[in-house]
């Protein structure tokens, strides 16, 4: 399974096991819109739960996760703290790999350009796939 796929498990696999995080149903027949008031797209990103006909509370969610956890992380700017939340391996060489997913071009050796790049394009490919994020992100 590919990174971003594990990511995407790792946050809506809780809204599938019953978490509490709000989800906005789309009406029958309409597509569900994110905070932005686009359409959702009809084709997930590949690996990834369809949720085409709904709009999934996402900060909710990962709220949610890191109010459980002791040390707390900052998943809204972080890609490594993102990662780690939904419990997976944060290391150089995953990051790496989620870049060649995502189709970074830039320099992996500069790890805070390619981390800034990684966390702009994961919370997009959320937003994409009906998940709601604060617009601030």
């Amino acid at each position: 399974m590919s990174v971003l796929g594990k990511i995407f498990g790792g946050i809506f696999k809780k809204k599938e096991q019953g978490n509490e995080a709000p989800v906005v149903t789309a009406p029958t027949g309409s597509t569900a819109t994110v905070d932005t008031g686009a359409p959702a797209p009809s084709t997930p990103v590949a690996g990834t739960p369809a949720h085409q006909q709904e709009s999934v509370d996402v900060a909710g969610i990962l709220d949610f996760m890191n109010e459980q956890r002791s040390q707390k992380l900052n998943w809204r700017t972080s890609i490594v703290d993102l990662m780690k939340l939904v419990g997976l391996e944060s290391s150089l060489e995953e990051r790496k790999q989620l870049a060649d997913e995502l189709g970074y071009t830039g320099d992996k050796s500069d790890s805070a350009s390619m981390n800034i790049w990684l966390h702009q394009q994961v919370i997009q490919k959320i937003r994409d796939n009906g998940g709601q994020l604060p617009t601030d992100l």
